[in-house]
């Protein structure tokens, strides 16, 4: 029983017997001031706070496919949870068609095992929250075919959730496009859930539910979130980096983490031990290594550095300035959303359906034209 709720109505009914009458202006005023306090007094003993809940707050919110997509960037993350940023991963997947070198688990379990392993090497890294969309691990060159698999509309309501929730200053994920040497469809599908989501959280009038206020105690649908938009949003992994040059900042991954006095590379070849269903050969091989020889493996792999390709950034700053260049507490406004009709053909023509059709829109919609 709302035991508060039926003081108010006991203590209201009271007020009336007594004489004061809701036709006066003045006994309505102390009837609406008296509910006004006890309803106050409501909230108060529910523990309900003005603000979010900080513990999710973060900095940078990571979106990327699988388990393990996210060493694509730990070199740079390690860099940034020195310089004391919070830092949150959204998968998009739990891995589950993956390859199993350390046992004989497939499907459901693997995934609840990948799941695990993600877990793990964000917890080395120092990174506690972290999110998993549902989508079906879809082997699949064709981004179309992953958005399809993890249910685009369903994904993409759970990615503006976990942005108004951990209200994130600065999206990193995938490069949403078709290039040399990055074809998988779920790198994609990660890059545009995050594109769309970047857009959307700060609407109001998408998923409404979601930052609407409760009608009651217990209400199971309305989440009373807020609406939220992130400042920028930078990709990676780009495939043909020729196409990308000085579209970005670089991070050295040479540098010597201040925590950990090691190189960061190091750090985050640490964080990738735990990925052993996809890589145990790989992780034991390392364990044989020297370290002249693990720095050859590793800036093989990530490069002595790690450049980033700007998105989108609705504050002022340059190009390759500091991810973090011009970003203060301050909320950022929405920035209009303008749609720009497909320019048609007036003559004969083919063009390239599919993924190629799909991104041509996509980046005229999500203003990526650049």
């Amino acid at each position: 029983m709302n035991y508060f709720r039926l003081l108010t109505m006991l203590s209201i009914a009271g007020l009336l017997l007594l004489g004061f009458s809701p036709s006066t202006q003045s006994s309505a005023s102390h009837v609406r001031s008296f509910a006004l306090v006890l309803s106050t007094q409501e909230s108060t003993s529910r523990g309900t706070s003005a603000g979010a809940d900080e513990r999710y707050k973060a900095d940078i919110l990571v979106v990327v496919a699988h388990p393990d997509d996210e060493a694509a960037v730990t070199p740079y993350l390690a860099r940034a949870l020195d310089d004391g940023k919070r830092v949150a991963v959204v998968y998009g997947t739990r891995g589950g068609s993956g390859a199993n070198q350390a046992g004989t688990e497939h499907a459901a379990a693997l995934a609840d095992i990948r799941e695990i392993e993600a877990r793990r090497a964000c917890a080395s890294l120092g990174i506690a929250n972290v999110w998993f969309l549902g989508g079906k691990d879809t082997a699949s060159q064709n981004v179309l075919q992953s958005l399809a698999s993890w249910g685009h509309g369903a994904a993409l309501e759970e990615m503006v959730r976990l942005v108004r929730l951990t209200r994130s200053e600065v999206i990193l994920t995938f490069f949403p496009g078709v290039f040399i040497g990055e074809n998988h469809g779920d790198h994609q599908a990660a890059g545009v859930l995050a594109t769309e989501a970047f857009d959307l959280a700060g609407d109001s009038a998408v998923f409404p539910s979601q930052v609407a206020g409760p009608t009651r105690r217990l209400e199971p649908y309305l989440e009373n979130l807020r609406p939220w938009q992130p400042k920028k949003i930078y990709y990676f992994d780009g495939g043909d980096s020729g196409n990308f040059k000085d579209s970005g900042p670089s991070y050295s991954v040479m540098g010597i983490s201040k925590s950990r006095h090691i190189p960061y590379w190091r750090v985050a070849l640490e964080s990738f031990r735990a990925h052993e269903t996809q890589e145990k050969k790989y992780i034991d091989s390392i364990g044989k290594m020297s370290e002249q020889e693990m720095e050859k493996q590793a800036t093989d792999g990530w490069g002595s550095e790690q450049t980033f390709i700007l998105g989108k950034s609705l504050v002022a700053g340059s190009v390759t300035g500091d991810i973090f260049e011009n970003i203060s507490a301050s909320p950022a406004i929405p920035a209009p959303r303008t749609f720009s009709p497909p320019t048609m053909p007036t003559n004969l023509a083919i063009e390239l359906g599919g993924p190629w059709s799909f991104y041509r829109d996509f980046r005229v919609a999500h203003g990526l034209e650049r």
